[in-house]
Formats: structure tokens, C-alpha cells, sequence
């Protein structure tokens, strides 16, 4: 085996999860069989460092690459064999869903990840907000195990001051994404969790934010924002970090990415409908009211926005973003 080989995340050859003791046996017949390593994975080992092929997990080389000495040498570039969606879907979960708790805000992206993963759930939010509402009636209907963690809105600016320290890019919308998380992750520390599953990246993949609906350059706009994935990645991972955790992003899977690359972007967004082809598959393992069913962003599910506009307005701004200046 590779001497002082050492594994953050996990990784994973033909839909197979491997131990920390296979992966050094693979590494040590040679470094570059690290471009077929699938999974969220950050590789260091006798001078190499390698990193999953998008980077979920934090490291200290470029995304999808493999270093020695400090200099690129090659790729991780994983090359799943051909699938639909709906096994690249479950087979992506499936590879994460040995451990963790399932983040559940009750729309479609979380509810298709946690109905195939049948893990412990946990919705953040403030007292009375909709995501906590909209989550216990789908894990209801799901027959789901699902934790409540309450935002208690004094402790939002405890929150923003500590995430604001870690975020690769602040806005509003950044920050109050990063304030919800940093609930879920604080929630996960305590309950003993080190992995949290996510649906973030579906609504880049498949077409799930509501200007899509009115855009005349559909194709150009998800590309751009799938490229940002990569910033909000670094974000989410940030928060998760100050709690020892990390965010387990299924939708962010090689296969999965490939799958809904192929999709024309014509048949993501059709007559009205949001993300046409991830709520098809979620309608053949659940029922077309939750597969189907239009859910507010977490930063305004969770009720976390509201609050930091009126902490915004109780230190005199009008504006969030001079609030976050303040206090940044």
C-alpha cells in the first residue's frame, strides 16, 4: 500500500465505494490511476495530491486534477458507461447514502435524494416558516425520519459574522444561503453527522430558477450558472467546514452531470414547468404533487432572509448588503 496515504470524502471505481486501504493499493500501481476515481475526494499521498473531478471536497490542488511536486500532471476525468437519468439518479445516492443525514427542505431536489437514500432528514427554519411546514408533510407522505432544527432569529447575526469570515464571494443572496446552512451544519455536529445531502446543483442542471421561464438565452444562462457552481460549492463546503462537515451533492455526480447535459435545455423549462425532467423521474418514485410542486429558495423557505432584512433595518440600512459591510 501507498505510505501516508490520506483520504478526505470517499471515492468510488465503476459504482463501487472503496476503502482507504484499496485506494492506496490502486495509487501505488500507479498515481495516475487516479483519473478514474469518481466520488468527492481530496487525495494526498507521497508527494501526489488529487481532487474529484468538480471539486466538491476543499483541497489544496485545482479541481479535477492530479498533482505532483506542485505541478498538474493529470486529470481525474472519470468515465461512467452509459445510463438514463433515473440510474444515474439513484446510483449517485445510492454511493452516498451509507451514512449522514439528509438536508430536506421539502422541494423536489431534496425530497428525490432522500426518498432514495431512506436516511435520517433535518429542515432548518425559523418558527412557522415554510420550509419546515412544506418538509414535515413530504416526509409524512414519504414515510420519512425527519429532525427539526428551529432558527432561533437572535442568533442569525451570530451566524453572519461567522460565515462571512469563510465566504468566497458575499452578496445577500450568498450570505443568507450560507446563514441556512450554517444551521443545518451546526445541527449535524451535534447529532454526530459528518456528511449532509444535498440537492444543491438541480436547479443549474435542469432548469429550476423561475427566470428561466422568461429568458430569451435559456442554453447560455445554464451554462453560466453551472459554472458558477463552482463558487457556491466553495461557499456551502465553507460552512460546513466550521462545523467538521460537508455537503454530500448527488446532482453533482459525473453521471448525473452527463445525463443532464445531454437534455436539451428546450426540455428542461417547457409550458411552464421548471426542471421538466428531474420531476419526471421523481414522479416515478413519488406522487406528482410533491414531484411537481413549486418550492420558495431556502434563504426564503427557511425565513432567514426576512430576518436579515429587518436586522438590516434595526441598525438603520436599507439595503442588506451595507448591513453585511457592518458587520463583516
Amino acid at each position: 500500500m501507498v505510505s501516508g496515504v490520506r483520504l478526505k470524502g470517499w471515492v468510488e471505481v465503476d459504482g463501487r465505494r472503496l476503502s482507504e486501504s484499496e485506494v492506496g493499493e490502486i495509487l501505488k500501481e500507479s498515481p495516475s490511476h487516479a483519473s478514474n476515481f469518481g466520488g468527492e475526494f481530496f487525495l494526498c499521498w507521497n508527494g501526489w495530491m488529487a481532487r474529484d473531478h468538480f471539486g466538491i471536497i476543499p483541497g489544496d490542488c485545482p479541481a479535477g486534477t492530479i498533482v505532483c511536486g506542485g505541478e498538474v500532471v493529470g486529470a481525474v476525468d472519470l468515465q461512467p458507461p452509459a445510463s438514463d437519468l433515473d440510474r444515474a439518479i439513484e446510483t449517485a445516492v445510492r454511493l452516498r447514502s451509507d451514512e449522514g443525514v439528509v438536508a430536506l427542505s421539502g422541494g423536489v431536489d431534496s425530497a428525490l435524494v432522500a426518498a432514495i437514500a431512506r436516511r435520517e432528514c433535518v429542515v432548518v427554519g425559523v418558527e412557522g416558516s415554510h420550509d419546515r411546514k412544506r418538509a414535515r408533510a413530504v416526509a409524512d407522505v414519504l414515510d420519512l425520519s425527519l429532525e427539526t432544527a428551529v432558527i432561533d432569529p437572535g442568533r442569525i447575526e451570530e451566524a453572519l459574522v461567522s460565515v462571512l469570515a469563510a465566504l468566497p464571494r458575499v452578496t445577500p443572496v450568498d450570505a443568507s444561503i450560507a446563514a441556512t446552512l450554517y444551521f443545518v451544519a451546526e445541527w449535524a455536529e451535534d447529532h454526530g453527522h459528518k456528511r449532509i445531502l444535498a440537492g444543491q446543483g438541480a436547479d443549474e442542471l435542469f432548469g429550476g430558477y423561475a427566470r428561466y421561464l422568461e429568458t430569451k438565452t435559456l442554453g447560455d444562462d445554464l451554462e453560466r450558472d453551472f459554472r458558477d457552481l463552482a463558487v457556491q460549492a466553495a461557499r456551502d463546503q465553507a460552512v460546513a467546514g466550521l462545523f467538521g462537515a460537508y455537503f454530500s451533492l448527488p446532482y453533482l455526480d459525473v453521471r448525473v452531470v452527463r445525463m443532464a447535459m445531454a437534455i436539451p435545455p428546450e426540455e428542461k423549462v417547457r409550458d411552464g414547468i421548471r426542471k421538466r425532467p428531474l420531476r419526471e423521474v421523481a414522479a416515478r418514485c413519488m406522487s406528482t404533487d410533491i414531484a411537481y410542486y413549486e418550492k420558495k429558495a431556502m434563504q426564503y423557505g427557511s425565513g432567514v432572509m426576512r430576518e436579515m432584512k429587518r436586522l438590516a433595518r434595526r441598525k438603520g440600512y436599507r439595503k442588506v448588503g451595507d448591513y453585511l459591510e457592518e458587520i463583516g
